[in-house]
């Protein structure tokens, strides 16, 4: 912190874009008294507009535009986009003594008036129908004691205690002809609490060491969830006996583990280690919805492993083994929503998910030369994903979900048998002669899993949203002065390799996502510590593109600039 009793550094930084008429910025402030006390804070605002693309994608088969999201009549500028954003975060550190650590933060965000875009409007219903996030919330506090310097079973020591609340209201405004819209709101609040130790290193250097890590956890949530009719009308409000959740939901989720290292010689790291967790689920049912109660409790043991081998300076090769579980959450086991695909309903009756991670790849961390490449593969069980529901089976009336006025109707299932997630990634990074460099990205991702119709052919289907091949490629230039400049490409090549409910989202062409390849050019100067410009020019083309999945196509060609000053 310096010779100084107080340290004062301000900080302002100011960005705005083109494409979507964002106007955004943040002041921050770090200050510290001696070497003992310090603290970190600031505030953020963003107003984004519709944004304006390069037009619409088409099918690949149809050679048809997509119908999410809708057009202006320029044809270019997307409706259901745009949103505000307000955030804060403030952080206070102690230095008690040199062993001893004190920290308590708060972080909240805040985002409003954010349309859902495959839902405002609706493809298929009218044009002043919109489903609107009134306020999506998200408020963090936490205190943490770091200990160092204990006695030999814990050297370390970092125990935590945290509240978050995350918040959502939403509208749903049935258009212009209707007479009443619907409102939905949804709190959870979780309190929780962790403790990780460190042993001390035992052994001698550069031979034999060996350290044990070990901890628990434990979250537990709480669920207000409520929804209601409002008749614009008349002027009357309409509770609805459930809300997207059932509300008083409580969920528990805790663990405790322990993990193992191990350094041979300077030449192999090893670790081996396990978790033993327990979930409980509880809600009280709602007959009226035709809604189950739900008192579950699912508890597993997992271990995992891996190695780093050291093959020669700045060369390793890494192999990992991971075992997994994944109980059903309060979403799975309750929630009543529209997604993309269509309505989906809860199942109080699913099984957790069980997965086997296999993982392998070389890492080179050289003085030039960055290098990795990881092949990896996931093997599920019981894979909780949208299977097909019978419409006629439609629960009563619950809230904004719509499930009888929908032409897709799903409800989760778990899959019977293995689903398969491989694929690989890569990365290089080359540093060059007179303050040049470049860097390229390459991933892929293949997954398939069980027809979650039992006994249809084919027998097994593709996992849904699962990316394209895809990557990077950037050349970039830097002087010492501090300007810089860089070329970059963006590209990912069709995916049409469909789940079953991919094939009723309206979000995904016809056919599969179309691939794409987009060009930025940045530029920008820094000035250490006062000053930073930075300005990019995104999609020079202006090539109309969508990561797959999305609802949103990616910006038009646009400018956009950002200034930091401080001291």
């Amino acid at each position: 912190l310096g010779e100084r009793k107080w340290q004062l550094h301000p900080r302002a930084m100011l960005r705005s874009g083109t494409a979507d008429g964002e106007l955004g910025g943040r002041a921050q402030l770090d200050l510290a008294y001696k070497d003992r006390l310090g603290f970190f804070g600031g505030v953020g605002y963003r107003d984004v507009s519709l944004l304006r693309t390069g037009g619409p994608i088409y099918s690949p088969t149809t050679g048809r535009p997509v119908k999410v999201p809708l057009f202006a009549p320029d044809g270019v500028t997307q409706r259901g986009t745009g949103f505000k954003e307000l955030t804060a975060d403030a952080r206070l550190v102690w230095q008690a003594s040199d062993r001893l650590r004190l920290t308590a933060a708060y972080y909240d965000y805040r985002q409003s008036d954010a349309p859902r875009t495959d839902r405002c409007p609706p493809a298929t219903a009218p044009q002043s129908e919109c489903l609107t996030y009134d306020e999506q919330y998200r408020t963090l506090v936490y205190t943490a004691l770091d200990l160092r310097d204990g006695p030999a079973f814990a050297e370390t020591l970092r125990f935590t205690v945290n509240y978050q609340n995350q918040h959502e209201r939403r509208r749903f405004d049935r258009g212009a002809e209707s007479t009443y819209r619907i409102i939905g709101r949804d709190d959870v609040y979780t309190a929780g609490t962790g403790l990780a130790v460190r042993t001390k290193e035992w052994g001698q250097a550069r031979k034999l060491q060996f350290s044990v890590s070990y901890g628990l956890d434990a979250y537990f949530d709480t669920i207000a969830s409520k929804a209601w009719n409002v008749y614009t009308d008349v002027g009357v409000t309409s509770a609805l006996s459930r809300g997207q959740y059932l509300d008083g939901g409580r969920y528990l989720t805790s663990g405790l583990w322990t993990t193992g290292h191990m350094k041979l010689y300077d030449r192999l790291e090893l670790r081996a280690g396990g978790r033993g967790a327990f979930v409980y689920a509880n809600a009280a049912g709602d007959a009226k919805s035709g809604s189950a109660a739900i008192d579950r409790r699912f508890g597993a043991g997992v271990g995992s492993g891996g190695a780093a081998l050291k093959l020669s300076e700045g060369v390793r090769w890494l192999v990992n083994v991971d075992q997994g579980f994944r109980a059903p959450n309060m979403d799975d086991l309750t929630s009543r929503q529209q997604t993309g695909a269509g309505y989906q309903g809860e199942n109080s009756n699913l099984k957790p998910e069980r997965s086997l991670s296999l993982e392998t790849g070389i890492k080179v961390d050289r003085p030039r030369v960055e290098f990795q490449l990881f092949g990896f593969q996931t093997t599920i069980h019981d894979l909780i994903a949208r299977a097909p529901f019978d419409p006629t089976m439609c629960p009563p009336g619950a809230g904004d979900t719509g499930c009888a006025g929908s032409k897709s109707v799903f409800r989760l299932a778990n899959l019977e048998g293995r689903a398969v997630l491989r694929g690989f990634d890569g990365a290089l990074r080359l540093l060059l002669p007179y303050g040049l460099a470049t860097r390229v990205t390459l991933a892929y991702a293949w997954g398939d899993g069980p027809n979650p119709i039992p006994g249809n052919t084919p027998t097994r289907l593709p996992l849904s949203r699962v990316p394209p091949l895809n990557g990077t490629a950037e050349l970039s230039w830097r002087h010492a002065a501090g300007f810089y400049t860089a070329a970059a490409l963006r590209w990912a090549r069709l995916q049409d390799r469909l789940a079953l409910s991919d094939l009723d989202d309206q979000r995904i062409p016809t056919g599969g996502t179309p691939g794409f390849a987009v060009v930025d050019l940045r530029a920008g100067y820094r000035w250490q510590p006062h000053v930073l410009v930075a300005a990019v020019l995104e999609n020079l083309a202006n090539g109309a593109y969508r990561y797959h999945g999305s609802s949103v196509n990616g910006p038009g060609r646009s400018f956009n600039v950002l200034v930091e000053f401080g001291f």
